[in-house]
């Protein structure tokens, strides 16, 4: 899993005795924020991540083994447009493109 979101939002992963941090990446909200990922066998919640480009990250995506669970769609009244995939381990992560 660890390889996908390296990959796909070029993530500085350090693993960290339970948890693995996650540095702040590009997107973020000033002054930043940054997350941390923990496995499990199953999945608890669905994260939101900023893009610069949504279709090239949904192909990206699918090459990495993920799947597009919806085409993109606009979210208003504020320009943002926005789709829903799945990692290769099936957790939901929404993309959105402002």
């Amino acid at each position: 899993m660890e390889h996908f979101y390296r990959t796909m939002f070029n993530w500085d992963i350090v693993s960290g005795k339970k948890a693995k941090r996650i540095a702040p990446g590009i997107g973020a909200p000033e002054p930043q924020i940054a997350g941390a990922m923990l496995q499990s066998e199953t999945s608890g919640i669905t994260i939101a991540i900023q893009v610069r480009n949504l279709r090239a990250s949904m192909n990206l995506a699918v090459e990495l083994g993920g799947k597009i669970l919806r085409e993109p769609f606009d979210v208003g009244p504020t320009p943002a447009t926005f789709t829903w995939i799945a990692d290769p381990e099936g957790n939901h992560v929404t993309l959105v493109q402002q």
